[in-house]
């Protein structure tokens, strides 16, 4: 019977494995997590100018012509980082939890 000194590949690939499936995990997460935070900036900042639309109706702003408020560029950018942050934080809370058992 003889002895093998060396490493053992099989016990190497079995390790390997799992830290593997949790770099793709990780990598898909970054990914849908940056795609989700430019829908979200521009789906975010476009409610927010609408609510800035409103907010001058009620406060009677003084209206600039073509634009819908004179300040939206605020309210659009406020919104876009609301937008961003709460949709690619749900996208990826959505992923990172474990899949329920079928209760049929």
């Amino acid at each position: 019977m003889a002895t093998v000194d060396g490493p053992n590949p099989a016990a190497e690939s079995a390790e390997a494995e799992p830290a593997g499936d949790a770099a793709v995990s990780r990598g898909r997460r970054v990914a849908i997590g940056c795609f989700t935070a430019i829908l979200g900036a521009v789906s975010g900042g476009m409610i927010a100018v609408l609510v800035s639309k409103f907010v001058a109706f009620v406060t009677r702003a003084p209206s600039c012509a073509g634009i819908p408020t004179c300040n939206w560029i605020t309210y659009w950018l406020v919104g876009a980082v609301v937008g961003a942050v709460s949709l690619s934080a749900l996208a990826v809370w959505a992923l990172s939890r474990p899949k329920r058992a079928d209760t049929q």
